[in-house]
């Protein structure tokens, strides 16, 4: 009766009173009379403290897709939308994973540090790299002992022996 007061007054024509409600009719007529047991037939509305983040299987994203492609008529897409609580965002990018072939792009990924996976040739490069420092490093002392050595030998006074390819210093 006040519903109808209310609808006829606003023009709502979509006004709810509690007393509609079928969960709280149920109890009602069960004579559920205590308000504990009313609040227990009333889902919680409060919004939890720390939300989790929706994951989606394969399976349901494929389902999803295949129940979007069969939607012809308008309308009909947006209520499959506002039914699975999802964004168009969501399909856009399902479609796109999908048409890439991207079968294990459409199971949620593991989140945090990914295992790095090394080439190959990239190990070989750095151990050849490596090599080449050492090497150059080792030339370099051989050069400064050479040097070492003919200074010494001009300090004593003692003639050094020119090789085949060195000219003249």
């Amino acid at each position: 009766m006040i519903a109808e007061k209310m609808k006829a007054s606003r023009g709502m024509e979509g006004a709810i009173l509690i007393e509609e409600i079928p969960c709280i009719e149920t109890a009602k007529k069960k004579e559920l009379v205590s308000q504990r047991e009313l609040a227990a037939a009333i889902p919680n509305p409060e919004v939890p403290d720390k939300a989790t983040r929706r994951r989606f299987t394969a399976e349901y994203k494929l389902r999803i897709l295949t129940l979007a492609d069969a939607c012809t008529e308008p309308g009909i897409l947006g209520a499959l939308l506002r039914r699975e609580g999802l964004y168009a965002s969501n399909l856009n990018t399902w479609r796109h994973q999908r048409e890439r072939g991207i079968l294990s792009g459409l199971t949620p990924k593991k989140r945090g540090r990914k295992e790095s996976v090394r080439d190959s040739l990239v190990a070989d490069n750095e151990k050849l790299r490596k090599e080449n420092e050492r090497i150059t490093k080792r030339l370099r002392q051989a050069e400064i002992i050479i040097d070492v050595q003919k200074k010494v030998s001009q300090i004593l006074g003692i003639p050094l022996a020119n090789s085949e390819g060195e000219g003249n210093d």
